[in-house]
């Protein structure tokens, strides 16, 4: 396989890692009813039609790492590439997609924080991913 797409397939699946754990992080939030203790209506059930585009999503949104920014801090490089699923959750999926108005107020005042909070999840877990990958192959 040549270098391109061993780093495309490292990336990609990099971001499906942190798909999964955003999930079961908002998953597992919702069901010990964290986001609804700091009144956000989030509480998904967890089932295929919920999760699947879910992980295929972070791993598109995993191409992001193929960018060569912040190499050497590689979980300030997840965090700041969690900004782009974040901004796009606040702006355009809940507003426009979701009818949940603008960063998904209609679920809490707090909504905003916990879409930080969970894409973060999905940064870092995918870099830590890629960087132990990196130092194990």
């Amino acid at each position: 396989m040549g270098n391109l797409a061993k780093k495309i397939t490292m990336v990609f699946g990099a971001g499906c890692l942190g798909g999964l754990a955003n999930s079961l992080a908002v998953w597992i939030f919702g069901v010990y009813g964290i986001t609804s203790a700091f009144g956000v209506k989030i509480a998904p059930q967890l089932s295929a039609p919920w999760l699947y585009p879910r992980v295929v999503w972070g791993g598109i949104w995993g191409l992001l790492f193929l960018l060569p920014l912040m190499q050497k801090s590689f979980l300030l490089r997840g965090l700041i590439f969690s900004l782009g699923p974040t901004l796009v959750q606040l702006f355009i999926v809940f507003p426009m997609k979701a009818n949940k108005g603008l960063m998904g107020l209609d679920l809490g005042s707090l909504t905003p924080l916990a879409v930080i909070v969970f894409n973060a999840i999905w940064g870092l877990t995918a870099a830590i991913w890629l960087r132990w990958t990196n130092n194990h192959s």
